[in-house]
């Protein structure tokens, strides 16, 4: 089995384009090992204090450790990216920043570390002290490349990156529209835990040990990124995602999203515009990486079985 090392600096990227060299190849579903520094490519230390944020360098956020060229993918394909197992180290850690967040200007800076045991977060200071916070790790950063220009690691954007969506745990697939040859595939941003919206500014932060598997779907053609989360051995749930800088706009890309995904099941665009208002639910997934945020629209499969 591939593995790739995340905290060798050759193997990570501070920009999404087309042009940064691939560090690995892969076949169409091929599993593989990855080791993913935190989001911020490890400069934090679990001895730190507050005081020591003000020694982290912005340009090194969410380095991504990629990109891996997929055999087979072309422009117009989606990647299908299985995330079979996420297991992340012992401890982490979450801020919250005076002028990052949901709130700005209210609440002073703050850095707690946390250790991870026995699937529960517990912070290791008197702040949040007696506080048991349920772990379900997950990547915060997947996507390809763009085919054309240069971003930021910091916004999401439709051929995915910082989407922070919660719901992208261990058993789940997510869906990436292609944009160019090879796909480009890319991950960062481990979380041990963390809200809808990432609202405060992070989750817990931590590195993590993931397990994959991608596979080039030929006849997927997607704007936005989509995924299957399983809830349980009787349902699942597709999960349509918009992005946008405006959360209206966001709404509206992923109930098309989904829109677009219940007419490849046979219900007409107008029926299930009908279904998204019935049973959809819309969730902020990312809100807090301005300028652009991710809104996604639920919808159990069960439901877009027609019979």
């Amino acid at each position: 089995m591939l593995k790739i090392d995340g905290n060798k600096p050759d193997n990570v990227h501070l920009k999404w384009t087309k042009n940064n060299k691939p560090i690995a190849s892969i076949k169409s579903g091929e599993e593989f090992e990855i080791l993913v520094p935190d989001s911020s490519t490890n400069q934090v230390d679990q001895n730190w204090t507050t005081k020591d944020l003000a020694r982290l360098d912005p340009k090194l956020l969410d380095a991504a450790v990629g990109p891996i060229w997929v055999e087979g993918a072309e422009k117009g394909d989606a990647l299908e990216v299985e995330i079979l197992d996420i297991q992340t180290c012992d401890w982490g850690w979450s801020t919250t920043e005076n002028l990052f967040g949901l709130i700005k200007g209210r609440f002073p800076d703050n850095l707690v570390m946390w250790s991870l045991n026995s699937g529960f977060a517990e912070s290791r200071s008197s702040f949040l002290k007696g506080v048991k916070v349920p772990l379900r790790p997950f990547l915060g950063v997947m996507g390809v490349a763009p085919d054309e220009g240069e971003y930021g690691m910091i916004a999401p954007q439709s051929f995915g990156g910082n989407m922070d969506n919660k719901l992208l745990t261990a058993g789940a697939k997510l869906f990436l529209p292609i944009m160019t040859r090879g796909a480009l595939f890319s991950v960062a941003d481990p979380h041990a835990a963390q809200g809808d919206g990432e609202s405060g500014g992070t989750g817990i932060e931590t590195t993590a040990l993931a397990r994959l598997r991608l596979s080039v779907l030929k006849n997927m053609s997607l704007k936005f990124p989509r995924a299957l989360v399983i809830q349980s051995s009787s349902e699942a749930l597709m999960v349509a995602m918009g992005i946008s800088n405006d959360l209206y706009k966001a709404s509206q890309f992923a109930m098309e999203n989904l829109i677009d995904y219940l007419e490849e099941r046979g219900i007409a665009p107008a029926e299930a515009y009908t279904l998204c208002s019935l049973v959809g639910d819309l969730r902020i997934s990312e809100l807090v990486d301005e300028p652009n945020h991710v809104v996604s629209m639920t919808f159990p499969i069960s439901v877009a079985n027609r019979k």
